[in-house]
């Protein structure tokens, strides 16, 4: 156990360095001062987190600059987000009418004079992930397949939410190096694992877990695994697990 703790920490800190912000996504929140316009690109830019990483740094810059003008909560309470081609392409399967739906689902929490970060609180992860779901649903009408239910029904376990589990790392996580650590509603130690295939892989070798599904039951297993060797921030091996990953293909 000591020699994987060992390992793992020594990755973690390889990698949760200023050089790895170079090419991640978690660069475009970072651009940003207003407590505001960071939680909308955190949101966004997580949203869209997958498949190539360029083709992911092209469309948060098309979002995000192109065409929010790099005002991302003006231009939502100023509405312009109306004026979105519903047809546009954006990232993969992304479009302009999920833009505006995420747009939309903004708008109406600033409208009531609240934020994001209160959905989270006085609630746990998964149930702040409900809430949200759950906001953006009451905007919109319907539920976007781009935010991930946490809660699954009686035959299915929820998702593994990899991409608001990603949000939340760089929103409540303040080591001062990559995340931001800007909400305070969620403390560090009560994070989960932004689990993709990737990460689950490399956990699967390191003998950290054992399941092969990819979803919130093997989050939690492995969080609860890597909060054995860090209680107080075990979400920083993210950085540990993805590292090993890079370092296997080389």
């Amino acid at each position: 156990m000591n020699d994987l703790k060992n390992y793992l920490d020594e990755m973690a800190d390889r990698y949760n360095s200023h050089a790895f912000v170079v090419g991640d996504p978690v660069q475009f929140p970072k651009m940003f001062t207003n407590i505001r316009d960071i939680e909308v690109a955190a949101l966004l830019v997580s949203t869209i987190a997958w498949g190539n990483r360029k083709q992911i740094i092209n469309a948060c810059e098309k979002m995000l600059f192109n065409i929010m003008g790099g005002r991302p909560y003006d231009f939502i309470t100023s509405e312009e987000w109306r004026n979105i081609d519903p047809l546009m392409n954006i990232h993969r399967t992304f479009f302009g009418r999920d833009f505006i739906y995420m747009c939309k689902g903004f708008f109406a929490i600033y409208k009531c004079g609240g934020g994001i970060e209160d959905l989270f609180r006085q609630a746990d992860v998964w149930d702040g992930i409900m809430r949200l779901r759950e906001a953006f649903y009451a905007a919109n009408g319907e539920y976007s397949k781009h935010i991930s239910q946490s809660k699954g029904s009686l035959h299915k376990d929820g998702s593994a939410c990899k991409r608001i589990n990603l949000m939340l790392r760089w929103l409540c996580r303040d080591d001062g190096v990559v995340d931001l650590g800007v909400w305070k509603a969620v403390k560090p130690s009560s994070l989960m694992i932004p689990l993709d295939v990737h990460v689950a892989r490399v956990g699967r070798e390191l003998g950290l877990i054992e399941r092969k599904q990819n979803d919130r039951v093997t989050v939690e297993q492995l969080t609860a695994k890597l909060r054995e060797y860090c209680p107080e921030d075990p979400i920083k091996y993210d950085f540990a697990l993805f590292g090993i990953g890079e370092s296997q293909k080389h």
